[in-house]
């Protein structure tokens, strides 16, 4: 093969593709990307029309098919969408009637699975706490799972449709957002004191621990998604050596976003842990 071919075919091919409707899919890459740091990445967000917890299924679905197949545009061989509401409403149709149309070599995975596959080992008391954005809870993506994974477990669920506007405004530490965030949580107690689990359902959650730490009750564990998707995706590609053997080893990361590339880098940095430089692209 010739030598620019070849390059071609290195720089095009063989990454794993992070996609969500904004920033909050930066938590699930950076533990990926802490666990499996020799891979190539792509990460998309589609800032420019979040947030996706308040649009209807067929609009999420249609956002989210258009990232995915920008992503295998990319050379990505396989997608996790690091976004519960696109997990909960769009997911098994791209696997189910999209991928064997358009890319039947390929994966695309979720966040959900990964997550009720542990949490319900993880309460003493069965009952746990889920927050997420309206359309996660209201597709009950978090029960359907965990009556086939745990039966025993009784799920809470509450919806913040506030806190990713909260995020990304970047308003979670006013004295307004705090107030919100609290309300939500003492909603959530008031259907069931019990609960002693509570999942952050939403990529973009773990953005707000801190905060969410200072108004849970004493002894009730917050769990984030990033460490339980990455584990699951590590052991995903040791058990499917077909697609981990198609992925590059160069370590390297590439950011795309919807909005401007000025706004992205400003808030993406701070959530990542280190500067990040995303070009602006247009999904349709």
């Amino acid at each position: 093969m010739p030598l620019f071919l070849y390059l071609y075919f290195v720089e095009q091919h063989g990454r794993i593709g992070v996609f969500d409707s904004g920033f909050g899919g930066l938590t699930i890459l950076r533990e990926i990307m802490d666990t499996m740091p020799m891979y190539d990445y792509i990460y998309l967000g589609d800032n420019a029309r979040a947030p996706y917890g308040n649009k209807s299924f067929d609009l999420i679905y249609e956002y989210t098919l258009e990232g995915v197949r920008y992503l295998f545009d990319q050379g990505c061989e396989l997608v996790i969408l690091a976004c519960n509401t696109a997990s909960a409403k769009a997911l098994r149709t791209i696997q189910q009637k999209d991928l064997p149309r358009i890319a039947p070599t390929k994966r695309v995975l979720g966040v959900i699975r990964p997550s009720t596959e542990e949490i319900g080992s993880l309460s003493y008391t069965g009952v746990v706490g889920i927050l997420g954005t309206e359309g996660t809870v209201n597709s009950n993506s978090y029960g359907i799972e965990l009556a086939k994974l745990s039966p025993k477990t009784k799920v809470i669920q509450q919806a913040c449709p506030l806190w990713v506007p909260l995020i990304e405004e970047r308003a979670y530490n006013s004295a307004a957002g705090k107030l919100i965030i609290e309300s939500d949580l003492k909603r959530l107690f008031e259907q069931n004191e019990n609960i002693d689990v509570i999942v952050l359902a939403c990529t973009h959650y773990p953005i707000l621990k801190e905060q969410i730490d200072s108004f849970v009750p004493a002894g009730v564990r917050v769990l984030t998604q990033g460490p339980l998707v990455s584990e699951k995706l590590k052991d995903y590609l040791y058990k499917h050596e077909e697609i981990e053997n198609r992925l590059t080893r160069g370590s390297s990361l590439s950011c795309y976003t919807t909005e401007s590339g000025d706004y992205f880098n400003a808030h993406a940095s701070e959530i990542f842990g280190q500067p990040l430089r995303a070009k602006h692209i247009e999904l349709n």
